[in-house]
């Protein structure tokens, strides 16, 4: 059966999102179609919003409204650390969480020179700048833990060894609840480098 145009068109839209395959941008699309009018106008106000709307924070680049973003804003956040991360999406697992109290530096991307991305191609100057004119203490550095994110981690820690701050980054190992059989090399090899005395 050939849908009717605008519905092809929303499949089609559906498609170009990650993850998202033909069987899932129709049962997307066809579930977009039983919505109530209210929540598809809100939908349909929200995506043609988007681009116009949503900003770079000026301090952090976590996406944002307004010039700075509400963490940067935010008077009772601890911003004398800085957590480093790759992408602002990366903010919202730690927010999550809820026992961070500090505030983010987003890189939009990670050192690969096998992918020619340079540290001129990351926002890795605005970190040292900040470093530079705030009272920041602490640099952690949440990268995952690929070549990539150490090589990043292991370029920005050499430029600070001159300068008076704590830098630091998250453990990686082995999960809680995790079967030992079913861990890979990597993890296991990290998990041992970053063992805690008991």
């Amino acid at each position: 059966m050939n849908y009717p145009t605008t519905l092809k068109n929303l499949i089609e839209c559906y498609k170009k999102l990650p993850g998202v395959g033909e069987k899932s941008a129709e049962r997307m699309a066809l579930a977009t179609l039983d919505l109530d009018q209210e929540i598809l106008d809100k939908l349909s106000d929200s995506v043609k919003n988007l681009k116009t709307s949503i900003k770079r924070c000026k301090i952090c680049n976590n996406y944002c409204e307004d010039e700075i973003c509400t963490i940067c804003s935010d008077k009772s956040r601890n911003k004398s650390t800085i957590c480093v991360v790759e992408e602002p999406k990366n903010i919202m697992l730690f927010e999550r969480m809820g026992s961070y109290n500090g505030v983010y530096h987003v890189l939009d991307g990670l050192i690969s020179p096998l992918e020619g991305i340079n540290p001129e191609q990351i926002n890795f100057k605005s970190l040292i700048d900040r470093i530079d004119e705030e009272d920041i203490k602490e640099v952690i550095f949440a990268l995952k833990p690929s070549i990539e994110g150490e090589t990043t981690t292991l370029y920005i820690k050499k430029y600070l060894e001159k300068k008076d701050v704590k830098v630091s980054k998250i453990a990686h190992g082995v999960p809680m609840g995790a079967d030992i059989d079913y861990i890979d090399t990597l993890t296991l090899e990290l998990a041992l480098e970053n063992r805690n005395e008991v």
